[in-house]
C-alpha cells in the first residue's frame, strides 16, 4: 500500500465541475494525499477557483498550468505529476466526481507491479445540471438510491455502484488494456517515470493518450488489477467529442512496436532530459 498519493486531476474551462471535484476530495476518509491540478491552459475563473479553494480545503491543493495551444491533456497531466510528492498517483479528471473512501479504496488496491483500473459512472445532462446546481450529496448515497436514479435514466449504469470489498477477481486479467481510462487509475510513481510519463505526441484532439500508457506499463511488465465494485467516480455530463483517428494511429504504431517508454514523455521536461518546448507555468501552492 502506498504512503502517500498524489491525485491528478487535469482540467479545461470548466470551473464549476472542477470546483465540486476538489471538494469532495475534501470529504474523503483519509488525509494521506495531496492534490495537483494539471491545467490544459484554462482561463482566470479556474484560477481563481483553485485559489479560493486552497484555504477551505485540508489537503495541500497545487496548480500545474500550461498555455492553451489546444488539446494538450497528456502533457497537462505530465507537468502536474512533475509538481507531486506522493509515492502513488492517482489520476482523477476534472468532471469526475470521487465517492465517499475512493482514496482509501485506492489505497487498500495498491499494489508494487501493478496498477490500477477504476470505473465510471456517466450522469445525464439534466442531472448533472441538479447535482452541481442543488449540491446533492451523490457521492454518499446508498445502493438503493442509485438504483432508483438508474430506472429514471439519472445514470447510464447501476452495476458498478455495488460494493464487493474482496480481491477474489482482481487480478483475472493482468495484461489487458481494453477499459481502462484515467479518469481514475492508480499507478505507482515509479513504475509511471519508468515508462517516461504520457506520450505528448497525442495533442489536437482527445482519445488514446490514456491507452496509450497503460499499454506501455503492461509492456514494462506492470499488471492490471481490477477496481470494479468498490470506488467508481461520478462522470459529469459534457458534450461528446469525436475520438481523433490520428491518435488511433499513433497507438496501432505503439501495439505494434511494442515500445514501453514515451515517444515524447515526461523526461523532455526535466533537468537531465533532452531540451523540449516551453517549460510549464506553475501556480503551486
Amino acid at each position: 500500500m502506498f504512503e502517500y498519493a498524489s491525485v491528478i486531476v487535469p482540467t479545461y474551462n470548466r470551473p464549476e465541475a472542477l470546483r465540486r471535484v476538489l471538494l469532495e476530495l475534501d470529504r474523503q476518509t483519509t488525509d494521506d494525499f495531496e492534490v495537483v491540478v494539471g491545467d490544459d491552459g484554462s482561463s482566470e475563473d479556474t484560477r481563481e477557483t483553485i485559489e479560493s479553494l486552497k484555504g477551505q480545503v485540508g489537503y495541500t491543493l497545487k496548480h500545474a498550468w500550461q498555455p492553451d495551444e489546444g488539446f494538450r491533456a497528456a502533457r497537462a497531466r505530465n507537468n502536474a505529476v512533475l509538481q507531486a510528492e506522493g509515492d502513488y498517483l492517482i489520476f482523477l479528471d476534472g468532471d469526475c466526481l470521487p465517492i465517499e473512501g475512493f482514496i482509501e479504496c485506492h489505497r487498500w488496491l495498491s499494489e508494487e507491479g501493478w496498477w490500477v483500473r477504476g470505473t465510471r459512472v456517466d450522469l445525464s445532462e439534466e442531472f448533472t445540471a441538479r447535482v452541481l446546481a442543488e449540491d446533492l450529496p451523490v457521492t454518499s448515497w446508498p445502493f438503493r438510491r442509485w438504483a432508483i436514479a438508474w430506472m429514471r435514466g439519472d445514470a447510464a449504469r447501476i452495476a458498478p455502484h455495488l460494493r464487493l470489498r474482496t480481491r477474489a477477481f482482481r487480478k483475472t486479467r493482468p495484461r489487458k488494456w481494453g477499459g481502462a481510462r484515467t479518469c481514475n487509475m492508480g499507478v505507482w510513481r515509479d513504475d509511471f517515470m519508468r515508462v517516461d510519463g504520457f506520450d505528448e505526441s497525442y495533442r489536437g484532439s482527445w482519445g488514446y493518450e490514456d491507452s496509450d500508457l497503460v499499454i506501455r506499463l503492461i509492456n514494462s511488465g506492470v499488471r492490471r488489477i481490477e477496481g470494479r465494485y468498490v470506488m467508481p467516480v461520478l462522470h459529469l455530463w459534457h458534450p461528446r467529442v469525436p475520438l481523433s483517428m490520428e491518435n488511433l494511429e499513433l497507438l496501432n504504431e505503439l501495439i505494434e512496436q511494442g515500445a514501453t517508454r514515451a515517444r515524447l514523455g515526461i523526461s523532455q521536461h526535466m533537468p537531465s532530459g533532452p531540451t523540449g518546448e516551453e517549460s510549464s507555468g506553475s501556480q503551486a501552492g
